[in-house]
């Protein structure tokens, strides 16, 4: 499979061009030290419109606990470099079957300070959908496919604080999902290349709320 698919709709065009050319921020500068991973950023068509795949991390684990994440992890040395590795984990943890995915583009490498990884996104359209769930329990709580436009309702988006009073960047509460860290980065910026974002308040801050501050205090 290669990196270019020969064809996805309308709405994606903008992205697949855009997409490679994402600024990375500061924070997330790559560390030539840190493992290397990869993440699937899966577009589809759904009941609701167009869609992105997330998947919630089980509260069990260590790192990470309980947050919604796109699919992926570290690249394996058997894997063929970050596209294999991307479809390979949605295949573990969601069930996507890799041959219904057209690989669109791969998104600049991104830094990952906390579990100090390399991650590369990778975009992909869901040309043939599979049906998905969790794959692995012990690490994947639920899979949900999220419509752009929900994520793009400024009544679902927000900036999150440290009870200390950090700010901690964008954040997203849709369909009981609260999507915030890395990965409310990452889509964030993939909604700008898209250029599906629209104008929201950022200077609405919330705190993180209780039961996401006591998974992510645990690592």
């Amino acid at each position: 499979m290669t990196e270019t698919a020969p064809s996805c709709p309308p709405w994606l065009e903008r992205f697949r061009t855009e997409g490679p050319r994402m600024q990375v921020p500061p924070m997330f500068r790559p560390a030539s030290a840190a493992r290397a991973a990869a993440v699937l950023i899966l577009f589809g068509e759904g009941p609701d419109g167009p869609d992105v795949l997330l998947t919630e991390r089980a509260a069990t684990l260590n790192k990470h606990a309980g947050q919604a994440a796109f699919p992926g992890g570290r690249i394996d040395p058997e894997d063929d470099g970050p596209v294999a590795a991307a479809l390979r984990e949605a295949w573990e943890e969601a069930g996507v079957e890799p041959a219904g995915v057209d690989v669109l583009c791969s998104l600049p490498e991104l830094y990952l300070p906390r579990s100090e990884h390399r991650v590369t996104p990778v975009a992909g359209w869901w040309r043939e959908p599979s049906d998905v769930a969790p794959g692995h329990p012990g690490e994947v709580a639920a899979v949900a496919r999220v419509p752009i436009g929900e994520l793009v309702d400024p009544a679902n988006r927000m900036m999150v604080r440290h009870p200390s009073g950090i700010k901690l960047g964008p954040a997203f509460h849709v369909r009981d999902i609260f999507v915030w860290g890395f990965t409310a980065a990452l889509l964030t910026q993939v909604l700008d290349a898209g250029g599906w974002n629209r104008p929201w308040d950022t200077g609405r801050v919330e705190e993180l709320p209780p039961e996401v501050l006591n998974l992510a205090s645990r690592g």
